[in-house]
């Protein structure tokens, strides 16, 4: 086996290698539950799913879960009864597609950096 201490594998490596578990894997789960809960909140704010506490497993159960929901709305509809409204189960990492995330726009300094042409435009006050 390699050793990271004698020098056989480096630091970057190791972390190519942990980062490319499955998401499943022991290792990748112990970290998913170490997350504090305040970034966790943050980083499901920036839509980052491979920070979420659940798997790929529990992912591809809730998008089933709401394929049956789904299912069981369009039946209810078509045979004339009023279901509710259809809301799809919420996943950790995975902003819900009706919050909108922020953008930043860029800086006039920023833009001009990019752009050759507003270079020699004078600097508004």
């Amino acid at each position: 086996m390699l050793d990271v201490y004698r020098g056989g594998l480096s630091i970057r490596r190791l972390r190519v290698l942990i980062e490319n578990l499955p998401p499943e894997s022991a290792t990748k789960t112990a970290i998913r539950n170490s997350i504090p809960e305040r970034e966790l909140e943050r980083v499901t704010d920036e839509g980052r799913p491979d920070m979420a506490p659940w798997s790929g497993t529990e992912t591809l159960l809730a998008q089933v879960k709401d394929e049956v929901r789904l299912l069981r709305f369009t039946m209810l509809k078509i045979n004339g009864g009023k279901p509710p409204e259809f809301e799809p189960t919420p996943r950790p990492g995975i902003p819900p597609k009706h919050v909108k995330t922020q953008r930043r726009g860029l800086t006039d300094e920023q833009r001009r950096a990019l752009d050759p042409r507003l270079r020699q435009q004078p600097k508004e006050a």
